[in-house]
């Protein structure tokens, strides 16, 4: 059986989706029951179900709020997933940890591959890099899986915002930050099938560590807004007109990789594992999301 920690987020509800397509049994579990603050929980959690495989989709992700409580931050990222790590150690099953391309500081020009220096310049980065570091010295045999730019048809996530704008006539998007639109499902079915390669073992030295999955190609905030937009128009809803400004123009309270841009070839030459192209997603999670009256 497959648990997984998080229930309500946008990776936790992929797998459960992907899973149960599949025909394979899985637990997804979130507070109260489950609460990372709270290792007698996850001890608890997991001792009721019996887990074959552990994989940790729960996360503080509130990146700018993170900037005023990053100790509740790093109790979740860092001292919740090592807690997980460790007790998928001592059981001697499988650990799939998500991590974020906000481990980064965003300032090299080309995708980042897993051995290039980390940085990261927030709150919410620095608690995600505790967390890595954690369940690496927890368990040597975690799986530790950096993604970034998620969307899905679940919970709240940029391309929804975007689809709810669309009866704006104009809007402004940030086009000097660059990254790699990662659809959960994608994200979902990428993990499935690193456990399909693990036959229910322990990964080998080379399968354990650092891994970067994300969707195929790169953007920006900007064009994939555009995208976005162009594929709802497809399906009837309005088509506004996106003025592109700056990273300056549009302040937040956590500075964001101006970078954020991984390269995926590790995981493809390991586990044969490769996400689909981002234009490709957006399409597939925008027309579901007309199908279920969704789109506005």
């Amino acid at each position: 059986m497959i648990f997984v920690a998080g229930k309500n987020g946008q990776v936790a509800r992929a797998l459960s989706e992907a899973a149960m397509a599949r025909g394979l049994d899985v637990k997804t579990m979130g507070r109260p029951e489950l609460d990372l603050q709270d290792k007698v929980s996850i001890a608890a959690a997991i001792e009721s179900e019996n887990p074959s495989v552990i994989i940790n989709a729960a996360a503080y992700t509130a990146v700018d709020k993170a900037e005023e409580e990053e100790a509740l931050a790093a109790r979740i990222n860092a001292n919740g997933a090592e807690a997980l790590a460790a007790i998928a150690h001592k059981r001697n099953i499988p650990f799939i940890h998500i991590s974020t391309d906000y481990v980064f500081d965003g300032t090299k020009t080309a995708p980042y591959v897993e051995t290039d220096p980390v940085g990261p310049t927030g709150a919410y980065g620095r608690s995600k890099l505790k967390g890595e570091h954690a369940v690496m010295e927890a368990n040597p045999d975690a799986i530790i899986l950096r993604t970034a730019w998620v969307y899905s048809p679940f919970g709240g996530n940029f391309l929804k915002t975007m689809l709810s704008l669309a009866d704006r006539d104009t809007l402004s998007v940030v086009a000097d930050q660059f990254g790699n639109p990662t659809y959960a499902p994608d994200i979902a079915d990428g993990i499935l099938d690193i456990l399909e390669k693990l036959d229910d073992q322990l990964p080998s030295p080379e399968q354990a560590g650092v891994f970067h999955m994300v969707g195929t190609g790169d953007t920006t905030w900007h064009e994939f807004a555009t995208a976005i937009f162009e594929e709802g128009a497809r399906l009837g809803s309005a088509l506004p007109i996106v003025h592109a400004i700056t990273t300056a123009e549009y302040p937040t309270p956590a500075t964001r990789p101006v970078n954020s841009k991984l390269n995926c070839d590790k995981l493809a030459e390991v586990f044969g594992v490769s996400l689909p192209e981002w234009r490709e997603s957006t399409a597939a999670c925008v027309k579901r999301l007309s199908e279920t009256d969704e789109l506005v």
